[in-house]
């Protein structure tokens, strides 16, 4: 698309989280379930953070995981490009923690957050709502000490995406009955940009921008980074209750954890 053309969308975004940001912020508070049990803690693993770190926290919300990190000691750059989600953010700010509202598609700006000041980078779950991911992992090869992770949280791209549907079906098992719970795959390997919602009732269906794993990791590639760690959290108990959600998905992944660090 033109420059124009990505303007528009980028601002549509923003504006889209702008007119989401009172109800995520009411919704999510400290983390729903899935940053509670899968999400966090994965990234928490992977980052390894001490308490003289200093942290990047980049798309960061309403900051429920940027607070979490100032809890374990270290000092955050907390970036959106929502101001309504930074307002919302600040609304719980502690000492440690620096909110500024920032397009992380735009290098430029990036980069005046200062070069090789950051102990380490996260993105928890904010890849897959962001037009274009170059600028920012261009931006994170400077940004990042030279053994500095950056780890990140996406939807898996395999088994999470507005192009998959959740199915149980009944069966029957050595003459037991028995609910088989499965992901139908529509299509992949196409990078494709769809509207879904992660929360019901949300006010504006939100843009997703689904890419297939080969994508989102030579994007990493080529700017330079090595992955040196992986998670696939899961729901580890079911609720075994027939109903097709994650909750009953116990051997299919449905967040992908990744840790880079510069080459």
């Amino acid at each position: 698309m033109s420059e124009g053309e990505f303007q528009a969308l980028n601002a549509e975004v923003r504006d889209i989280w702008d007119t989401n940001a009172d109800f995520w912020h009411e919704h999510m508070g400290e983390g729903n379930e899935f940053h509670r049990v899968l999400i966090a803690p994965a990234q928490e693993r992977l980052l390894s953070v001490r308490a003289s770190d200093v942290v990047l926290d980049v798309g960061c919300g309403n900051g429920q995981f940027a607070r979490r990190l100032a809890a374990l000691g270290a000092h955050i750059i907390a970036v959106d490009v929502s101001p309504r989600m930074i307002e919302k953010a600040k609304a719980h700010a502690t000492e440690r923690i620096e909110y500024r509202v920032l397009d992380a598609t735009d290098g430029a700006k990036l980069l005046s957050l200062g070069e090789q000041r950051f102990d380490a980078a996260v993105c928890t779950m904010t890849l897959m709502d962001m037009a274009s991911i170059e600028p920012l992992l261009s931006a994170l090869r400077s940004l990042l000490k030279p053994t500095a992770p950056f780890v990140f949280s996406v939807c898996h791209p395999c088994f999470n995406s507005p192009r998959t549907t959740l199915v149980a079906e009944e069966t029957t098992e050595a003459g037991v009955p028995r609910t088989r719970y499965s992901v139908s795959v529509s299509d992949y390997l196409q990078p494709q940009a769809t509207k879904g919602v992660a929360m019901a009732e949300q006010p504006a269906s939100q843009y997703y921008f689904d890419r297939p794993l080969s994508v989102l990791f030579n994007a990493c590639f080529n700017a330079g980074f090595v992955l040196d760690g992986l998670e696939e959290p899961r729901f580890d108990t079911s609720k075994s209750d027939g109903r097709p959600s994650w909750r009953n998905m116990i051997d299919i992944p449905p967040i992908l954890v990744a840790r880079l660090r510069r080459l």
